[in-house]
């Protein structure tokens, strides 16, 4: 008990270590924030008139959750770069030799990205409204689905910390971090109905974690029934925490300044 709270506070206080920068550094939100405003505005006002989907009347009911999930997801590569930029700087080792919880460094990190990438949903959600989205399903409904999405970003931010502690440089984490992310996010449900997609295409895009938790996500913010994905999504979220969160500690007790 006493190694938990130890974990506990030293990772608050890693993350507020972050999380105070981000007042000196506000253009960083700005212009992670400009991305998905951009990837949402193109879709409704360029595709949107072209694209119909099967049971949606209203093609931004059905694109508004993918844009959420692919901005949460995308936010989550921060972790690797701040890893990465730290390890480069040689502050992992001067973190490693204070009497300190060593798992905490990643810990704090993954806290004080999530907060960020929470800033940035708002902003989404904010946007998501004016242009005409409505969460028909009911506030319980959208916590829940915001819940999902959020601790599915959560889980990649793990991935991300393991590719960050892998890489020699923070360029290497930028690219490493990003590339495949794209296929992740648009091979999936996101932004078209997966049954129009090639015949070999669509069982990989059906099997896409990313699909299923935008599906549920999907569901939820619209009132639908939700089926097996929302659980499916929960078992996926939490496997990759418990698989990459063990990764990254035992990469972190390895990594050395380069």
């Amino acid at each position: 008990m006493n190694r938990l709270r130890w974990l506990l506070h030293d990772s608050w206080v890693e993350a507020e270590r972050h999380l105070r920068i981000i007042p000196r550094n506000v253009e960083l939100l700005i212009f992670a924030s400009i991305q998905p405003i951009m990837f949402l505005a193109i879709f409704v006002y360029v595709f949107g008139g072209s694209i119909v989907i099967p049971g949606f009347d209203n093609y931004d009911q059905f694109l508004m959750p993918g844009i959420f999930a692919q901005t949460l997801v995308f936010g989550s590569a921060f972790t690797g770069i701040g890893l990465a930029d730290d390890l480069q700087k040689g502050l992992v080792d001067r973190l490693r030799s204070l009497p300190m919880s060593r798992s905490a460094v990643i810990v704090g990190r993954t806290i004080s990205d999530l907060v960020r990438n929470l800033f940035t949903f708002v902003v989404m959600i904010v946007v998501a409204l004016a242009i005409g989205f409505r969460c028909t399903g009911g506030a319980v409904d959208a916590i829940a689905a915001t819940a999902l999405l959020v601790l599915f970003s959560y889980a990649l931010s793990w991935v991300q910390a393991v590719i960050g502690l892998s890489v020699s440089s923070v360029e290497a984490a930028n690219s490493a971090g990003f590339i495949w992310m794209f296929p992740l996010t648009f091979v999936s449900s996101a932004f078209v109905d997966p049954s129009n997609m090639p015949g070999w295409l669509r069982p990989v895009a059906d099997a896409n974690p990313f699909t299923l938790v935008t599906n549920s996500a999907r569901a939820l913010y619209n009132g639908n029934p939700v089926g097996n994905d929302a659980w499916w999504a929960l078992a996926w979220s939490i496997g990759i925490i418990v698989v990459f969160s063990t990764m990254a500690a035992r990469r972190f007790s390895r990594s050395t300044a380069g």
